[in-house]
């Protein structure tokens, strides 16, 4: 096993791990606790992630479908497909999850402050909508891609061990590629105008605590803790995505996949899943304390 792979492994050993203590503590923990709107997004934004992780190409998806004996098209069709609805879920999510921040943050005098009450009741319309409309817009990947043909005439491009994308009609091929365009135009947008949006309101927030002087505002807020690690994740998921996006569409429009790009990109799309339960878990007061209260009873038994 080469020492790229090992990283690879190691990567996404550690985003299934980070994302799977982070969905359980969503699920056992949290309902004991005072849980806010977000804690059901970012209970998703885990989950999609755990499954995005483990579609990533050739790490591990491709050793079960081998002890399985299944269809390299079977195999081939289901990961890219299941791989490609979790990334734009990613997106969705995280979008999502900016979204109803800035909208829990937002003052009492701002238009969006009608809609705190309601938050809940939207979050399970959005879950709907979001994975109505990946799952459908994903559908494509049933046709273009699927088992590596040893054959030269059918004009593949190879972008796994068994895998590979097949050629389509330029017209439909620039459709689809000037639609997926679109919508994460649209989501980014979205994403930085709340980022934006809530770095004002932390602004103002920090400058009116300077005027009073008081120690006890001067102290982080659970809120404003949670809106500094979203634009955190938003600034992070923004670069990383771009990235991916670049270089998957560089390829498609090229029709080529270098070996040192598909690495690369192997690295990106692994890099956002992982660091993100990591900055959680790191930033969550619950999930700290909650370690903190475990670990004496956890000396006390050894």
């Amino acid at each position: 096993m080469s020492s790229i792979k090992i990283v690879l492994y190691f990567l996404a050993g550690l985003g299934v791990l980070a994302n799977m203590f982070l969905l359980i503590f969503y699920i056992f923990i949290i309902p004991s606790h005072r849980h806010k709107p977000v804690d059901l997004i970012s209970c998703q934004l885990t989950f999609v992630h755990i499954i995005m992780v483990l579609t990533g190409w050739d790490i591990w998806l491709t050793d079960m479908f081998e002890l399985l004996n299944i269809e390299n098209d079977i195999k081939c069709k289901a990961t890219f497909y299941v791989n490609r609805v979790m990334r734009g879920l990613s997106i969705c999510t995280t979008c999502l999850l900016s979204v109803f921040q800035a909208v829990t943050i937002s003052p009492s005098t701002s238009l969006l402050a009608k809609f705190k009450h309601k938050l809940k009741k939207y979050i399970i319309y959005a879950f709907f909508y979001i994975w109505s409309f990946n799952l459908s817009f994903t559908s494509n990947q049933f046709f273009s891609v699927g088992a590596y043909t040893n054959v030269s005439e059918t004009n593949q491009m190879k972008v796994s061990k068994y895998c590979s994308h097949f050629p389509m009609n330029n017209i439909i091929r620039g459709l689809i590629l000037t639609v997926t365009t679109l919508r994460d135009m649209f989501l980014v947008g979205v994403m930085l105008t709340t980022s934006t949006y809530m770095v004002i309101i932390l602004f103002r927030h920090q400058r009116q605590c300077k005027h009073l002087h008081s120690i006890s505002y001067l102290r982080v807020s659970p809120e404003k803790r949670a809106t500094q690690t979203i634009f955190l994740l938003v600034v992070f998921f923004v670069v990383m995505y771009w990235v991916d996006f670049f270089i998957s569409s560089t390829s498609v429009l090229l029709w080529r996949y270098d070996p040192v790009i598909l690495t690369v990109q192997k690295f990106v799309m692994n890099a956002y899943p992982t660091i993100t339960p990591l900055v959680q878990i790191s930033s969550d007061n619950r999930i700290i304390n909650v370690l903190k209260n475990l670990w004496p009873k956890c000396h006390q038994t050894f």
